[in-house]
């Protein structure tokens, strides 16, 4: 049978005395009413891709290939609704095709006929298309300060995504990054609720309301950032008073935005798992927030409520409290006794259908708002597919505006009159260190495999960071002294022996990280690896001027090595177009404009942020290696004066114009990101030392002086009160910009 959807995939008529379908809610109030409790059940199940391809999961046969007797099991017997992932690794567009083609064909055969919802983890980017286009991670992003910029990516990237037939992408990630330990930092926008809010907003809109819209997913919702441990999955103490302050708020402001979906953080807050606590999914999610659409559980975390949570006896019991909760669909991801296991609870009077329905309603609207109805879910014709010399130009500028000059204070040792950066003259440089040569390096985690470290699925042809700095310099002007991330004592001493700054202009040293994501990142300190720190030490002994880059998703502390670079450049994970940008950086043919999306730690053990309490300043006070917000420009602007033009008081609802007052003191033309933090003198929870209020990109010619206005809500300079309740109170407020700074009387009853 074809099933009512077939009605609609076909263009046949509506049969005599059958209503015309009129409106969204009508067709899925018809679609449910045909529906059996199993059909039902299979519609909430998401398996992953490798449980309907020739061998098992985790070990499928190359060439990974569709097995039509698990399609059948799959999707006609168990009437799953959802497939996601790829089985390993990248497929080119042609494969992708054939899979979904195979697999929405077998789910046209259920008694339904309704068509799979697929989804994929494309973060930054195509990460699972071969020869996709693959931006900056979404730290970098961050880093751009640059809204628009970030939509656009977006919005190409799910041209890419639904243009290999995939129309659900798990992103982005809006979890608020506030310590460095943990091993997803990279993912994030950073440490500040308001960015994380803005460009999360700015990537469900690209994503979703773009010329090739696609479903967003917000992750992982809500508290996963803030472990204990720093390690990914354990334990987290998250007050709710603290919840709603600094996780919730970016979350809240996607949902207002449209997100069609939301994912489920895998952890426990406060001892309760996530996945099985009503309040957070439910009163929260539902109830404030107004969240309409899908939520889907993480990798098999409705199992891991008996398996690692201990907090259900079995996999029955386990699946009646996550349903119960507000959990919509299970990442299974590998077995198939979900759907049997949910529709006996249903029979068994444990699950209310009423509540199934609820759900179903909810996964058949995306499916109606992806147009999975009218298409049957088929890929679109791969001539169609989008050139992808139109979509490189934006990703390029991503890592282009992504790298942050943090230090910039040497010289040249051959050319004293010039800065260290950008290099300048015709003198040898050396490059080295264990992510100059890497394109895995520049990527990291989820581009081609899970964790990113197999170059057999990079993108064909792109450049590693060395190979584009010889491109901009010249073969003949770099030596490169090649590293892993395992390089020894002798390494070194091979290193030291070939430098003398009679002969080398300076060494371009590649610090960082190699490629992880998830609990494969965890560890027991974030201290630069010592190996890195001895390079550094041996180099600055020789007298050769050293340029530091970063290549990493999360901030290593390097206090004890920081003085003996003479410039220190951050470039993230840049992605495919990251090498060219930093060459480009290095070299002076763009002018660098990243600022840091969250605090870099002086110490291992230090984790405040710019938003730190004021008794976090006794001691040592507030003292980390860079501070968020920092960037230089080989042209610097000078803030020279802030004025509220809107008066020394207000009202409450009104809002705050600011004037800024910024003077390029060079000669090249510097694109400046004002930065406008908020003060609270005294309020009835204790306040943060600064707030991030506003920030706007401005383009300062060089040595002209210029005024931008910023403004801020009054709105949005309340707190979250001791009864958990967003307030507004009056008194005495502060903002700053650098070190400019100004106060006015907020007036008016709470």
């Amino acid at each position: 049978m074809a099933g009512l959807f077939g009605l609609f995939a076909t263009g046949c008529t509506v049969p005599p005395n059958t209503a015309p379908v009129s409106s969204k809610d009508a067709f899925i109030d018809s679609v449910l009413s045909t529906l059996t409790i199993e059909d039902k059940a299979g519609e909430m199940t998401q398996l992953t891709l490798d449980m309907v391809c020739v061998g098992k999961p985790g070990k499928v046969e190359e060439p990974h290939r569709l097995d039509p007797d698990k399609l059948e099991h799959v999707l006609v017997d168990l009437k799953v609704g959802s497939i996601l992932n790829c089985a390993g690794h990248a497929y080119p567009p042609e494969q992708w095709h054939e899979f979904i083609s195979g697999i929405q064909s077998k789910a046209a055969e259920k008694p339904s006929g309704i068509p799979v919802l697929y989804g994929i983890d494309a973060i930054h980017g195509t990460t699972y298309t071969t020869g996709g286009v693959l931006g900056p991670q979404q730290l970098g992003l961050a880093a751009t300060w640059d809204t628009t910029l970030v939509r656009k990516f977006a919005e190409n990237a799910a041209q890419e995504v639904l243009a290999s037939g995939i129309p659900w992408n798990f992103s982005p990630v809006l979890d608020v990054a506030r310590d460095a330990r943990w091993p997803r930092f990279w993912e994030t926008f950073g440490e500040a609720p308001k960015l994380v809010s803005d460009m999360g907003v700015s990537m469900v809109k690209g994503y979703q309301e773009g010329p090739s819209p696609i479903a967003a997913c917000l992750k992982h919702y809500v508290g996963y950032s803030r472990p204990l441990s720093g390690k990914d999955r354990t334990p987290a103490w998250i007050p709710e008073r603290q919840l709603r302050e600094i996780f919730l708020p970016p979350f809240a402001a996607a949902v207002k935005a449209g997100a069609a979906t939301v994912m489920v953080n895998s952890g426990e807050t406060n001892g309760i798992p996530v996945h099985a606590d009503r309040h957070i999914l439910t009163d929260i999610l539902r109830d404030e927030l107004g969240f309409k659409g899908l939520v889907v559980s993480d990798w098999e975390d409705i199992r891991y409520l008996f398996k690692r949570h201990m907090v259900a006896t079995d996999y029955k019991d386990a699946i009646e409290m996550a349903i119960h909760a507000g959990i919509d669909m299970s990442m299974v991801p590998t077995d198939t006794l979900f759907p049997v296991l949910l529709a006996e609870l249903v029979h068994e009077g444990r699950i209310a259908e009423s509540r199934i329905d609820e759900s179903v309603r909810r996964i058949l609207g995306v499916k109606y708002d992806r147009s999975l109805f009218e298409t049957g879910g088929m890929p679109p014709a791969l001539v169609d597919y989008p050139d992808k010399v139109r979509l490189e130009g934006t990703a390029a500028r991503a890592a282009l505006e992504s790298i942050t000059l943090l230090k910039n204070e040497g010289q040249h040792a051959i050319y004293p009159d010039q800065p260290i950066l950008p290099i300048g003259g015709s003198g040898r440089i050396l490059v080295t260190g264990p992510t100059a040569n890497s394109l895995n390096a520049l990527n990291g985690g989820w581009t081609g495999t899970w964790q990113g470290r197999n170059p057999k699925y990079n993108t064909p042809g792109r450049p590693t960071a060395v190979e584009s700095i010889r491109a901009v310099f010249g073969e003949d002007r770099i030596a490169l002294a090649e590293l892993d991330m395992e390089f020894g004592q002798a390494d070194i001493d091979a290193i030291v022996r070939s430098l003398s700054p009679r002969t080398t202009q300076c060494a371009v040293v590649f610090l960082g990280e190699m490629p992880y994501t998830e609990f494969m990142g965890n560890v027991e300190t974030i201290e630069l690896f010592q190996n890195q720190q001895d390079l550094v030490r041996a180099i600055h002994a020789t007298g050769v001027p050293i340029i530091g880059v970063y290549v990493g998703g999360r901030p290593r502390t390097h206090h004890h090595i920081e003085p003996l670079m003479d410039a220190f450049i951050m470039a993230y994970l840049p992605g495919d177009y990251g090498a060219r940008a930093i060459a480009d950086v290095l070299s002076g043919d763009f002018n660098p404009s990243g600022r840091l999306p969250f605090t870099w730690p002086r110490h291992p053990s230090s984790h405040l942020t710019h938003d730190c309490k004021h008794t976090e300043l006794n001691g040592d006070g507030f003292n980390p290696q860079y501070t968020f917000g920092s960037g230089l420009s080989y042209s610097p602007v000078q803030t020279t004066e802030l004025k509220i033009l809107t008066g020394e008081t207000a009202n409450m609802g009104d809002t705050i114009t600011v004037e800024v007052t910024l003077e390029n003191k060079g000669i090249r033309s510097t694109t400046e990101t004002v930065i406008l933090y908020s003060q609270d003198r005294v309020a009835s929870i204790t306040p943060s030392v600064d707030e991030l209020a506003a920030y706007k990109q401005v383009v300062v010619p060089g040595g002209a002086t210029t005024t931008v206005s910023l403004d801020v809500s009054t709105r949005e300079l309340g707190l979250i009160g001791r009864d958990n309740a967003y307030r507004i109170e009056p008194g005495t407020f502060g903002l700053r910009v650098k070190d400019q700074t100004a106060e006015f009387e907020l007036i008016g009853p709470q």
